[in-house]
């Protein structure tokens, strides 16, 4: 296997397909990956496959990301009171931290799930949950960039797999068009994630490090501007910096490879077609169809 393939369908119309091959990159942690991977597709199911930001007008993008969250919230408020907010705009990133901290809190870290809420809630309530995160994140896509990318992720895979110490040395935050990077899977938000949301929510269960992974990926089409790495490198660094002793009395010195931005690549776009057609392509068929290792 040297390839990932990803078809790409029109979900009022499966038949109609794109597919994008993506060569995998020579690592160990890339191997890890596949055979997570490979798991992944003999017992789980993508679970969301039309988890795609960026395509589509910001207009309807942030309509829609506004209603799904708020019909989130009512679905969970309808079990229990414990949102006491709605959001009103994308741009409002304080109750996107709040209702991010809600999700941690009540749904409970990685392996951790024991909160009395989620343990009594019913499916329909646990998936509105589960989807709040998802919807925060969108929502923070729309108001920042908009940049395309799409993820695919397997509910009720197992995240059990961890980094190994060398694995940090290819992180990156250097995005490239194309590339498909590991997905983050803890819950909670890296120190980047933090210092970019200003979160002002930091705690042990706000605050989790990239250090799982497993079969879940994202792919983004967009190459990173450098300065705006930069303003971002600072920022994060101005956040360690104001909250050094929370990270300290966790033994997180500055450098720490926990604290690394960015994300990993596995694969790198192969193709022949113009970026402006590739997008159209992809715009219009905005569900994975199939995801397969060649």
């Amino acid at each position: 296997m040297h390839f990932l393939q990803i078809v790409y369908a029109d979900p009022q119309n499966l038949k109609d397909t794109f597919e994008l091959k993506f060569q995998l990159l020579d690592s160990s942690i890339v191997r890890r990956w596949v055979d997570c991977l490979q798991r992944a597709q003999s017992a789980y199911q993508i679970d969301d496959p039309g988890r795609f930001y960026g395509f589509g007008s910001i207009e309807n993008q942030t309509q829609d990301s506004i209603r799904k969250i708020n019909n989130c919230i009512d679905i969970i408020n309808s079990d229990q009171l414990i949102i006491d907010r709605y959001l009103g705009s994308v741009d409002d990133q304080d109750t996107l931290n709040y209702l991010h901290h809600i999700f941690e809190i009540y749904h409970g870290l990685l392996d951790q799930q024991n909160h009395e809420f989620w343990i009594k809630a019913s499916l329909s309530v646990r998936k509105a949950l589960a989807d709040l995160n998802v919807l925060v994140h969108r929502c923070e896509s729309v108001h920042r960039s908009g940049n395309p990318r799409h993820v695919v992720t397997y509910y009720g895979l197992p995240k059990t797999q961890t980094l190994h110490e060398d694995d940090y040395n290819y992180f990156t935050d250097n995005y490239q068009f194309g590339s498909v990077y590991l997905n983050y899977v803890e819950i909670g938000k890296t120190l980047e994630d933090l210092a970019i949301d200003n979160d002002q929510y930091i705690e042990d269960t706000a605050f989790q490090p990239f250090r799982h992974f497993s079969a879940d990926f994202n792919v983004k089409f967009w190459d990173e501007n450098p300065t705006l790495i930069d303003i971002k490198h600072a920022k994060i660094k101005e956040y360690y910096d104001n909250r050094e002793k929370f990270f300290n009395e966790r033994n997180l010195y500055w450098g720490h490879p926990w604290l690394k931005s960015g994300s990993i690549p596995v694969a790198k776009l192969e193709t022949n077609i113009s970026r402006d057609e590739l997008l159209n392509n992809i715009d219009k068929r905005q569900w994975i169809k199939e995801v397969n290792l060649i």
